[in-house]
């Protein structure tokens, strides 16, 4: 059952909202959705078009209208319990957070929607969706890895909810990593980003499926074609893979018509006017997040280069290249902020346990800690019933930390966490035991039961795309089992159990692995 099942007023409304905005229509979308939430009473009905208001809102650059827009989706979403709609909520939160320049906020956005979106128990097409807008928002922070492996994660929802392959292309994802590549330098790894996209739009045309595509994604792709061939690539004119045609699509999308312009630019270049690309950037005014504040100044030193001004070129491009490396600026801003602030709240949850006894959740994974674990099998047992418990120990971990940082290390358990939780049974309780250590318990079950459960967890632990997360340190699991003995006393009991199942824990850990 998907979340607009459980949904009881204004459905059809809802479901209509949604494909307007898919079909770039998000004005449309926003009248509909205003009428939904002057007419429904339904709480569930009201939360979700005012999550869907505010993605319209996003799509055509009304930032002005952003935050009363998110106070009011969340006042309405706050008291549902459904993970998929604060998920939702977050990732374009985190958009608008993003386009407001407020990246401490974008951050704890991205965080707050990838644990909601990752805890949801039934996945559907809206899930997807809101995995789709998690990867838009990781893209425009330039999060390209995490940006990556979100929408591949919609790209999957969405095939098994019956959503065709080609609506979770995502050109913009790999056009925004493959400009930051050219704004830092690297232009010749733009180019195989931006022909590994254009390679894309082929097969979907070779296919007959373009015409499935979204009309921002059409924008998209026109764009990364535009751009490559001023930079020197020959593109396809004329037909319907012809830049200028692409670059028509979009809609009201504010996105889109800020690509329409950069892209007129970058097609005057290649067609050998680059006076007229220079008068072009300075009559248009685009919003330096749709591809960067870069971006501008980048397509300026090459429209210069090529009329021969190698002084002025020389200029604009180390303006393109300050502008970029003030952005990674402000994010190690934040991440150093950030961290300031975990430690103050660490301090703060240390004082307060003191008075108010230790929590049971684990704050980074959102999983029960330790304490509220061994209450849990304590229960169990106590109730006679049968009952194994599993350790899960971290591979190549160490490593992470050391080569990418504490908080890379911080974002793999959180996904640790969320694998576990996605393949486990119903029924079955996952907890962090500590560092890299997690727990399985499995109520009446049995160590042949108990050992296709392991099986599971290593099979999506190592299907899990950890290269673009934490490139270069490959992340597995070693996990070892055992049942509660119901002899002796309690604690006895679960002090071997826990004993044994860490020894085959590292039993599984010295075995050699299949690569």
């Amino acid at each position: 059952m998907g979340w607009l099942d459980r949904v009881e007023d204004q459905v059809d409304a809802l479901t209509h909202a949604r494909a307007l905005q898919e079909a770039s229509r998000s004005a449309e979308s926003y009248a509909l959705l205003e009428r939904v939430i002057r007419n429904t009473t339904d709480p569930a009905a009201r939360a979700d078009a005012m999550v869907q208001r505010l993605s319209a809102l996003i799509n055509l650059g009304r930032t002005a209208e952003f935050t009363r827009a998110i106070e009011e989706a969340s006042a309405a979403v706050r008291d549902l319990a459904e993970p998929y709609l604060h998920g939702h909520l977050n990732a374009l939160a985190a958009l608008a957070a993003h386009h407001q320049g407020a990246l401490d906020r974008c951050v704890t956005h991205l965080v707050k929607a990838a644990r909601a979106l990752g805890a949801v128990e039934d996945p559907d097409r809206d899930t997807a969706w809101g995995w789709h807008d998690l990867a838009m928002a990781y893209s425009y922070l330039s999060f390209h890895g995490y940006a990556l492996g979100a929408i591949e994660r919609a790209r999957q929802l969405g095939l098994t909810a019956g959503i065709p392959e080609e609506t979770f292309a995502a050109p913009g994802i790999r056009l925004r990593n493959a400009v930051a590549l050219d704004h830092n330098g690297d232009s010749d790894g733009c180019l195989r980003v931006l022909r590994d996209v254009a390679a894309d739009l082929a097969r979907f045309m070779n296919a007959g499926r373009a015409g499935r595509l979204r009309p921002s994604s059409l924008a998209a792709y026109g764009y990364a074609a535009a751009r490559q061939a001023a930079l020197g690539d020959r593109v396809e004119s004329g037909g319907d893979g012809d830049p200028s045609r692409l670059l028509s699509h979009g809609g009201d999308s504010a996105r889109a018509r800020d690509m329409r312009q950069l892209g007129q630019v970058c097609l005057a270049v290649a067609a050998g006017r680059p006076i007229e690309a220079v008068t072009r950037l300075d009559s248009i005014r685009v919003s330096t997040e749709t591809l960067g504040a870069a971006e501008p100044a980048r397509l300026r030193s090459i429209a210069l280069a090529r009329a021969g001004d190698h002084v002025a070129a020389h200029r604009a491009d180390r303006l393109a290249f300050r502008l970029a490396a003030q952005r990674n600026d402000r994010l190690r801003d934040v991440y150093i902020d950030g961290i300031a602030a975990r430690i103050d709240h660490e301090e703060m949850r240390r004082e307060a346990a003191r008075f108010e006894g230790e929590a049971l959740t684990d704050p980074l994974t959102g999983l029960p800690n330790r304490r509220r674990l061994e209450r849990y099998i304590t229960a169990v047992v106590t109730r006679g019933e049968r009952v194994v418990i599993g350790v899960c120990d971290l591979d190549g971990f160490k490593a992470v930390n050391t080569r990418h940082g504490h908080h890379s290390g911080d974002l793999v358990l959180q996904r640790i966490a969320g694998v576990i939780n996605r393949v486990m049974r119903r029924g079955d309780f996952v907890a962090r035991y500590g560092g890299d250590e997690f727990v399985v318990v499995l109520p009446d079950t049995g160590m042949t039961e108990a050992a296709e459960v392991a099986r599971r967890i290593e099979a999506a632990v190592h299907a899990e795309d950890w290269e673009s997360l934490v490139p270069g340190t490959p992340v597995g699991v070693s996990i070892g089992f055992a049942e509660v003995s119901g002899g002796g006393g309690l604690r006895d009991a679960l002090s071997i159990a826990f004993e044994e199942a860490d020894r085959e824990m590292l039993r599984a850990k010295s075995r050699p692995r299949a690569s």
